[in-house]
């Protein structure tokens, strides 16, 4: 009989996989380096293990859901298909006009993300369609024979079609990936009215290009991790994690991929949601890293917001406006370019830095072995005392703590100091890059970090945790068991969810009743049948009803939340209220009297997720808490110090430590100061309470 889930992240350094017991709630986890040239390969070696290891037969395996950061560095690393654009005639260069804003006024050398799609693979065809949806011009279908051949020649793998006001009217779209299909069976093709139908031409392109630009990325990878799984008789259906935290099936993802590209950080934003739960906390500061990135993410509540557009790419990390626009449902986070793997170097005036660049999986730090040469922060974790060689990452590397050191030194050299002086250094600075990140991120909330939590979870979270607290301001920090695999059960508590969006432009006060309601009822039909295709109860799914509403003559719009329908003339009351509570948030302000107006429709559906049985904390029949000793580095100490090392299975729930101290389990280590006092609490959660004098 069925009675277990798998999940499975891909990071940029580590592949996770989490095995879940439905029945008793326990769980097995696997933390392996990704292997790059083929992601697959990790995940399915770390699968057998799993599967070796616990003596599990492959058809007990009830439910497989995966997240993975693939598609997201193919669009950073610009790694993706080669891919053209095709749209309406004078068009061409939206993509590079963009909003004709710079996101920084007074950097003459700013720099714009570089387009996924070069110039001279940007057609153009004869054809118009009105903002009304009317047709002007009709499409020059003769000329897609020509294009269809240009594209061969340039050997394009996949193709954007985005003409404008498709949104309104994709008659023309249609017609014109149709025809393309035909000419050319082995072309990826992604309409605009598929991928984004919302107003605004440079936002709808950039999103459609972006799915465009992965999708025979995902194509083959989906197909070969799906044949392999089966290969190896495991025939539960494969779901994938959303950017907005839920599940769908492969055929959804293949259609779009683009909505994959934050489903790991996902992942790990419900996690510590259920993690706040849990601990009856009402305002979490999620924070997760991993070996390549690090993840901030506010949680005020039960669940982690969502938004409706983000950037990928950024040429700068903080600036708003330098990465591409991409129009998708995503949870509300930063992510930024700090983790194990950041290579610590000195720049041309001698100062240090950490990051963004990554050594990755392979080479992967020199600790790791595996022929890097470049000081990176897990180098200096290790050289601080923080780290253990023995067991790290479940036992899945070999550390090589003599190499590590001498590279450390040899920078130390360079630098002209100690070396320990060094590794603190790299450890602090990159702890700063985290704090600044998240300042900007909690001022934009208009929020107050000492007013949170922060959950530490990832692989390296546990360990940059206590000092980016202190930066912070915060007194309490959570860090769940097996927190270096947090997001990969996260996604077993991932509900089915779907997000669908149309065009629907009319003032409130002029508006067609029953042909908004029946816009909503369509959206919703087709959101129920992708919740049935997961497995999901779709008659019992949630709806919630948006709108994209702004005052006329007003540039932007708001994304408010409705009361439920159905809608008729009796509703205009109620949704012009929801509007102005919405603004109010958003601008601390009464709307101004301006009558309002509708420009797109949205709704979301989502399933219930599965229960989570919590194992009762500690085990008082293991070994005493405390096992070990070793040389830590603390700065307020002065130094290194002898510190306690706690073996984190064997420790009971309710008994309190002081650190200095370093908890241990196979996949995360929680550094704790001196002065931080720590326990275990009934949920399993280790909860770290910071001095008050922040000393």
């Amino acid at each position: 009989m069925s009675r277990y889930a798998l999940g499975i992240d891909i990071g940029g350094t580590f592949t996770d996989v989490v095995l879940y017991d439905r029945e008793d709630g326990r769980r097995v986890s696997r933390k392996i380096l990704t292997t790059p040239g083929d992601p697959a390969a990790a995940v399915l070696a770390a699968v057998d293990q799993v599967l070796a290891d616990d003596a599990i037969a492959p058809d007990e395996i009830e439910r497989v859901v995966h997240a993975t950061t693939l598609f997201t560095n193919a669009l950073i690393e610009h790694k993706g298909a080669e891919t053209a654009l095709l749209t309406t005639e004078g068009f061409r260069d939206s993509l590079e006009i963009g909003r004709e804003r710079k996101y920084d006024l007074y950097d003459l050398a700013a720099k714009k993300p570089r387009p996924l799609v070069p110039r001279h693979l940007r057609y153009e065809v004869g054809e118009r369609i009105l903002a009304n949806g009317s047709i002007h011009r009709i499409l020059e279908t003769d000329a897609l024979a020509g294009i269809a051949e240009e594209l061969k020649t340039a050997d394009v793998t996949s193709l954007a079609i985005v003409f404008l006001h498709a949104y309104r009217n994709d008659s023309h779209e249609r017609t014109a990936g149709q025809r393309l299909a035909e000419l050319l069976p082995d072309l990826a093709i992604s309409l605009s009215s598929d991928v984004a139908p919302e107003i605004r031409e440079f936002e709808r392109a950039s999103t459609t290009v972006a799915n465009a630009y992965v999708k025979p990325l995902a194509r083959d990878y989906l197909d070969a991790l799906s044949s392999r799984l089966g290969a190896r008789k495991i025939a539960a259906p494969l779901l994938l994690m959303l950017s907005s935290g839920g599940l769908t099936h492969v055929g959804e993802v293949r259609r779009s991929p683009v909505q994959m590209l934050e489903s790991g950080p996902a992942a790990g934003a419900l996690a510590a949601a259920d993690i706040g739960r849990a601990e009856g906390l009402n305002h979490v500061l999620a924070f997760d890293m991993g070996g390549t990135t690090a993840k901030l993410c506010l949680i005020d509540g039960d669940e982690p917001a969502v938004a409706y557009r983000f950037e990928a790419a950024r040429e700068h990390r903080f600036a708003e406006g330098s990465g591409l626009p991409i129009r998708i449902s995503t949870v509300e986070l930063i992510e930024i370019g700090a983790g194990g793997g950041s290579i610590a170097r000195l720049d041309a005036l001698g100062l240090l830095k950490a990051g963004p660049d990554s050594a990755g999986a392979v080479p992967g730090p020199v600790a790791y072995g595996r022929g890097g040469a470049a000081v990176t922060v897990t180098d200096a974790d290790f050289a601080l005392g923080y780290l253990a060689a023995e067991g790290f990452a479940g036992g899945a590397i070999e550390v090589d703590l003599p190499g590590s050191r001498d590279a450390i030194q040899a920078l130390a050299g360079r630098a002209g100091l100690e070396w320990e002086k060094l590794a603190w250094g790299i450890h602090d600075l990159v702890n700063e890059n985290m704090a600044s990140a998240a300042r900007v991120h909690i001022a934009e909330k208009g929020r107050d970090p000492r007013n949170y939590t922060l959950v530490a979870t990832g692989g390296a979270g546990p360990v940059h945790a206590y000092y980016l607290a202190r930066k912070l301001g915060i007194k309490r920090i959570v860090c769940p068991r097996n927190a270096g695999v947090a997001s990969a059960f996260g996604l077993l508590l991932a509900p089915a969810r779907v997000d669908r969006t149309a065009a629907f432009a009319a003032p409130m006060d002029e508006m067609d009743w029953p042909a908004l309601e029946t816009a909503y009822e369509e959206l919703e039909a087709a959101a129920r049948q992708v919740i049935a295709d997961t497995g999901a109860d779709a008659a019992t799914a949630r709806v919630q009803r948006s709108a994209d509403m702004r005052n006329i003559g007003q540039g932007f719009e708001l994304v408010v939340t409705l009361p439920d329908g159905p809608y008729t003339a009796a509703s205009h009351a109620g949704l012009l209220d929801a509007y102005a509570q919405a603004y109010q948030v958003q601008f601390t302000r009464p709307p101004p009297n301006v009558p309002v107006a509708v420009a797109a429709i949205r709704v979301r559906l989502t399933a219930k997720g599965d229960a989570v049985i919590d194992v009762p904390a500690g085990r008082p029949d293991r070994l005493p808490a405390a096992t070990d000793q070793r040389q830590v580095y603390f700065p307020e100490a002065g130094g290194a110090v002898a510190t306690a090392i706690h073996d984190r299975a064997a420790m009971t729930a309710g008994e309190t430590f002081t650190g200095p101290a370093v908890v241990e389990e196979p996949e995360s280590t929680m550094v704790i100061g001196p002065g931080g006092r720590f326990y275990l609490s009934h949920s399993g959660n280790l909860i770290i309470d910071l001095p008050e004098d922040g000393s």
